[in-house]
């Protein structure tokens, strides 16, 4: 049906979480993830958008790879309905297992094989086969798209932090609620110069990093079970309602709906 999402994860397998979205008309901010992702274009048109706004048209049976850090946003043609399937995994895990994909540079790949391998791990996990055959399957995949020919680079790269932004990076890991002034303060610059600097680094201004960083939190608040009233007050979100919408609008869904 239009709009429908669905999420799998399996407590055997926790370096890995898998969605699908069908006729999906929904948008995404900027954002990255601290999950290396895989996302697979299913139908229709899709815009990718890097770190600086240069953006790449994608299409049916596209795979873009895209490492953990990466700032980056795919929406739908203007208008138009799409449907896609994106799989996160554990980065640390990822560097373990299939060292080879651990880039700097999103990828894209245009390859019909690879797609569909990509499709039928993707419908395993969701089945109820047995774990040992979706790890089997999922590194089968991962090792196919390390040694596919042809990927494209795109121009969408992690976050290279120069050494004076450190220390406000450090800060907002520790204390995500920290003020402009104290991040600036931290890092030897004025306010003017920590946002131009971030965002040359990341490509986001010091907010919105702060933003993306809860809801990545918030992501592992809603899988642990902590009430969204909670997860909000501790990330210093004005209230439920607000970490709602920021929610939605990096990740394309309600608070509610990812958990369940």
């Amino acid at each position: 049906m239009p709009g429908d999402t669905a999420f799998w994860r399996d407590p055997a397998l926790p370096h890995v979480e898998s969605r699908r979205a069908c006729h999906s008309r929904a948008c995404y901010k900027p954002h990255s993830h601290p999950t290396f992702s895989i996302g697979a274009v299913d139908a229709g048109g899709s815009i990718f958008t890097g770190s600086h706004g240069r953006q790449n048209a994608l299409s049916t049976g596209s795979l873009v790879l895209v490492p953990a850090g990466c700032v980056h946003a795919c929406n739908p043609l203007p208008g138009a309905l799409w449907s896609y399937q994106m799989l996160h995994l554990d980065a640390a895990w990822l560097h373990s297992a299939v060292p080879q994909l651990d880039t700097d540079s999103a990828q894209v790949l245009h390859h019909p094989a690879l797609y569909a391998q990509f499709c039928a791990m993707n419908a395993l996990l969701f089945s109820s086969a047995c774990v040992a055959d979706k790890q089997a399957a999922l590194l089968y995949l991962l090792h196919a798209c390390a040694g596919a020919s042809g990927a494209r680079a795109l121009p969408a790269v992690t976050a290279r932090i120069p050494a004076q932004l450190r220390p406000a990076i450090a800060a907002l890991q520790k204390q995500p609620l920290a003020s402009l002034a104290y991040l600036a303060q931290v890092a030897g610059m004025s306010r003017y110069q920590l946002i131009r600097a971030f965002r040359a680094a990341t490509g986001m201004t010091p907010h919105a990093y702060q933003l993306n960083l809860g809801v990545n939190r918030a992501r592992d608040g809603l899988q642990a079970g902590t009430a969204l009233a909670d997860i909000a007050c501790e990330l210093g979100f004005a209230d439920q309602s607000h970490l709602q919408r920021v929610f939605k609008a990096h990740a394309a869904i309600t608070p509610g709906r990812y958990r369940a």
